[in-house]
């Protein structure tokens, strides 16, 4: 324990503005409803982790409210003040623990007079120690940018620990009194303040840090599966404390506890990153919990920290082709550092060290991919309370410090987000085979679970049963022959195991490990499978959904209730799979970052979550592996994994280094993201003109092509029908253009005219080789002709319609079935809108027969599935062994239905201005998206009627009959550009406010 006596400019939280309840999603199928949470049962009070605390950090949890167009408030009204206040990527409100010495600000104006526009703006900054007390007048400062999109920081960088409440107005004018003889006067108008929302800065240099790492010092078989251990320490606080902040990280995995109380509500603490650089801390404000646990409620007298570690991925089994061990190091530590703020700003640490202790709990084994097997009778109550009687707990091992890589986080942490009851129960029979007197039991009697989602997370149970009674969870996304699907899992084993300590109704959830999952059995409940089945459906165990904690921005609904679920399935699948980063699956031994799935999503991201700040914290490991591996790598973070070792030069994987920060600028403005990456981007960039041929084709080197396209076999995923190095030159070009876009944004105007001339000479290279001069290319495929439409590779308009009409054909030769893999599917549809083949866009959209995006919907699919026949129509799984039913990648098409058939999509970055233009077809009679912009709630509505005003029906609108009645909402400091279908000429521009046009 160390006392410093410097002064630490804190404050306890000001009130936040309270976030707008987000608008929400299309209702899902009756099956998939919001369930009521469950009611409470009491919980045996002497099961330490598994009994004592009843888990109400996971109580909370509830469904996403629902958006829609007609629940969005007018922005036209009165001049409201700003609201939705945040600080960098971060969710709106207060941020505990900030990375930025300088955080830009961003809010909305939700309401101003038709006409208002904003020209200037302020923040009042009120800095504060720890208990909330002003250490200073308020200190009012003009922002740079009235707009409220990532305003610069006005004053000088913050401190380390610093805490500043902040502020804002907005100054604008309303222009009145025009008439035919008289121009406007402009008066101005000014917002009152905003509610006050607190920053307070984490630890931001390395000479922050105390703590080192500890953990067991016994001895371990690096080889073999490992206990999870814990330590603890006790502490005696001898004067009352104001404030306290818990510093939390881990090699492995850490939850943190405080007087026995779990500190904070994270998961999978600190998540992934490349350990041996960055090395993220979590900061919590554990101020009440350790006031209210002393006698005099002041901090006063005895405490006890404690954590509970797991090896996660920094030293736990993980990796494809059977794993690996070890990959950042054979140990697994804690790292806390406490933080006590006294009244005369004197400060206590207590921190991780040598007089630490390490024991053992009641978590025998954990893995991410294994699951985790828990003996609650192995418990110990009260571990990590002061008084807890630790004799027989060893010395730790101290590790070297590690404060030059820890750092505090850009993004929200993974959290649990909503549970789910079951909507189906079934028993299943035990089943056994006899040879000659001797019987094999080949699976117990089970009770089989459908919780009628696909989901990344794990379950719940409250059981109770004779000590010793051990409850068996198997996990699996899909059914075969009636029972779970494994196969899929390959070398996950996916299954949880708890024994019963015995003493009244218990109450457990996995601690370490998430699988992704729909369906789960149950074997071992005490009673059998009948008795699980009656308690299972009285609220005995539900499903709860963990990701990253981030905020809703969009939803799409239309007519068809089978595209609704496909754009749900999309949605769901980003859920599962944004889990600290951006995986590729959440269920088998696999879920790497791989960057050629983000570079396909990207967009279709962007628009239903703000995923800016796990994004643009993947993108720095994404330039930290770059830097080491001389390239883009398959997936980041890197691991070994025998074709992908050594990471070798490939597209579209690699173009997720200019693809992703150029899309997240598109979506939020964000040109801090734009100058963090740039080397990046350039670097990327760079390497593929070094090894692409004279005339700039990428020629050489293993492509991936159009992976997965549908006429790949089960064992060959890259066996695709267009030329792999059409695909690499394609998005060679693409990458290099957007550098050149990119580049004139930073006003690096050399670079802006290098990179463009750069994509011009590819383009020729393009079509010198892969085109027969006329518009057709050498590889006959929709993904050829997509890509070349998309990238802009036609040469000429002759040609680019040309290639319009021949993808076209190709669509309606394939009898409207989807004949893409990850390359071409996210430009697909878009490319056959753009060039006046909507038709045979909806044609693919509404097909229902593989390869199709409704087939995986009329097959049951709530997420996207990986391969185009991940199931077979008759039930059975594809036979490959890579064969998933939760990749995004294939859910890219939900950014077309947003931006082509409802009709909304960013014109300028961050949607500053608005492009609506619809598309209706394929016999929809309606269809709206709503989005969350950093300026405010936007939203495209329309609808076609009848002559006597209703709405049209199917056959109607099919047949191209009935008129549109479109309805646009823009907000508050954006403007919309409007082209009616059909309408020649300049589009239509609208100012804020909800509008409504007939056509």
């Amino acid at each position: 324990m160390s006392t410093q006596t410097s002064p630490t400019p804190q404050q306890a939280p000001a009130s936040p503005a309270a976030p707008q309840q987000a608008p929400a999603s299309p209702a899902p199928p009756p099956a998939l409803l919001p369930q009521p949470p469950l009611p409470e049962v009491p919980i045996a009070q002497a099961h330490g982790a598994p009994g004592t605390n009843s888990l109400p950090h996971a109580r909370p949890a509830v469904p996403e409210p629902t958006i829609t167009a007609a629940g969005l408030l007018d922005p036209v009204g009165d001049l409201a003040a700003p609201t939705h206040l945040k600080f960098e990527q971060y969710l709106p409100g207060d941020v505990l623990g900030g990375a930025s010495a300088t955080p830009r600000l961003s809010w909305e104006i939700p309401t101003a007079p038709a006409g208002w526009s904003p020209t200037a703006a302020e923040a009042e900054l009120t800095r504060t120690d720890a208990a909330g007390n002003p250490l200073a007048a308020p200190e009012t400062l003009p922002l740079a940018s009235p707009d409220g999109v990532l305003a610069e920081w006005p004053a000088g960088p913050l401190a380390s620990r610093e805490r500043v409440a902040v502020r804002v107005r907005v100054t604008g004018s309303v222009a009145v009194g025009a008439s035919a003889t008289a121009p406007a006067t402009a008066l101005p108008a000014t917002t009152d303040w905003s509610a006050p929302v607190v920053y307070e800065a984490g630890l931001l240099g390395a000479s922050d840090w105390e703590a080192l790492p500890v953990g067991p010092a016994w001895p371990e078989n690096p080889e073999s599966d490992r206990r999870p251990p814990r330590v603890r320490h006790e502490f005696t606080v001898d004067r009352p404390v104001v404030a306290a902040r818990a510093y939390v990280s881990a090699h492995g995995l850490i939850r943190a506890e405080l007087d026995g109380g779990r500190i904070g509500a994270d998961e999978l603490v600190p998540g992934w990153t490349v350990y041996g650089q960055r090395l993220i801390a979590r900061a919590y404000d554990v101020t009440t919990q350790l006031l209210d646990s002393s006698p005099a409620g002041d901090g006063v007298g005895p405490h006890a920290l404690g954590a509970q570690l797991a090896d996660g991925w920094y030293r736990g089994h993980i990796g494809f082709d059977g794993g690996y061990r070890n990959l950042y190091g054979d140990d697994v530590a804690a790292i806390i550092q406490l933080e006590l703020t006294h009244a005369d700003g004197s400060r206590t640490t207590i921190a991780t060290g040598p007089d630490w202790r390490a024991g053992a709990g009641e978590i025998l084994f954990t893995g991410l991919y294994e699951g985790e097997t828990v003996d609650a009778r192995l418990a110990s109550p009260g571990w990590s309370s002061p008084g807890f009687d630790a004799a027989d707990w060893s010395p730790v091992a101290v590790g070297a410090s590690d404060a030059e890589r820890l750092i505090m986080p850009v993004d929200a942490p993974v959290r649990v987000q909503e549970t789910l009851l079951p909507v189906a129960v079934t028993v299943l029979e035990r089943r056994a085979m006899s040879i000659g007197e001797a019987e094999i039991e080949l699976a117990p009697e089970r009770a089989l679970i459908d919780f009628g989602q696909n989901i990344s997370g794990r379950l719940r149970i409250r059981v109770s049963g004779p000590a010793g009674t051990t409850v068996t969870l198997r996990h699996a996304e899909v059914l075969e022959d009636g029972e779970l699907g494994t196969r899929p899992l390959r070398g996950a084993a996916a299954t949880d195991r708890y024994t019963l300590v015995g003493d009244g109704v218990e109450e457990w959830e996995p601690a370490f490990t998430i699988h992704g999952f729909r369906y789960a059995d149950v074997s071992g409940w005490p009673g059998g499978a009948e008795a699980a089945k009656r308690d299972i459906e009285a609220g005995a165990i539900i499903a709860v959904v963990v990701h990253t904690d981030m905020e809703r921005l969009g939803a799409f609904d239309c007519s068809d209730a089978r595209v609704n679920r496909l754009h749900e399935n999309s949605r769901w699948s980003m859920r599962d799979n944004f889990v600290a980063l951006p995986t590729d699956c959440p269920q088998r031994d696999e879920r790497l970052g791989w960057t050629g799935d983000i570079q396909a999503f990207a967009p279709t991201a962007a628009f239903h979550y703000c995923c800016t700040g796990l994004l643009s914290s993947w993108l720095a490991d994404l330039a930290l592996e770059q830097a080491a591996h001389g390239t883009v790598t398959w997936y980041v973070p890197v691991i070994p994994g025998g074709l992908w070792t050594p990471p070798r030069p490939a597209a579209v994987w690699g173009d997720a280094a200019t693809v992703v920060p150029w899309e997240l600028f598109r979506a939020t403005g964000d040109r801090g993201l734009l100058r963090r990456q740039y080397a990046s981007a350039k670097a990327w960039v760079d390497l593929v003109d070094s090894l692409a041929a004279a005339d700039h084709v990428w020629d050489s080197g293993m492509q991936l092509g159009d992976w997965l396209d549908p006429s790949a076999p089960p064992d060959n995923p890259m066996q695709a029908m267009t030329e792999p190095h059409l695909v690499a030159t394609a998005f060679f070009a693409h990458s290099a253009r957007i550098v050149s876009h990119w580049a004139a944004v930073l006003g690096e105007d050399d670079d802006a005219a290098r990179y463009a001339a750069l994509a011009d000479a590819i383009g020729e290279g393009f079509r010198a080789r892969f085109t027969d001069g006329a518009g057709r290319m050498t590889s006959d495929t929709q993904t050829a002709y997509a890509l070349a439409i998309t990238f802009g590779l036609t040469g000429s308009e002759q040609a680019r319609e040309f290639a319009g009409n021949r993808l076209a054909e190709l669509v309606e030769a394939s009898g409207g079935h989807v004949s893409t893999g990850f390359a071409g599917t996210p430009v697909l549809t878009g490319a056959l809108s753009a060039t006046g083949h909507a038709d045979a866009a909806y044609r693919l959209l509404l097909t229902t027969t593989c390869p199709s995006w409704l087939y995986t919907v009329a097959m049951g699919a709530t997420t996207t599935w990986e391969r185009w026949d991940s199931m077979l129509p008759d039930g059975s799984i594809n036979p490959g062994d890579m064969t998933s039913f939760n990749h995004y990648a294939l859910g890219a098409v939900a950014a077309w239905l947003e931006r082509s058939v409802a009709g909304l999509a960013p014109a300028e970055p961050g949607y500053r201005v608005i492009e609506v233009a619809p598309t209706p077809g394929g016999g929809l009679t309606r269809a709206e998206a709503v989005h969350r912009t950093p300026c405010g709630w936007a939203a495209v509505s329309w609808r076609l009627v009848d002559e006597a005003g209703r709405e049209a029906s199917a056959q109607a609108a099919a047949a191209g009959q009935g008129r549109m009645e479109l309805d646009v909402v823009v907000p508050v400091g954006a403007t919309a550009r409007v082209t009616l279908p059909g309408k020649e000429g300049e589009p239509i521009e609208l100012s804020h406010g909800r509008h409504h046009l007939v056509t």
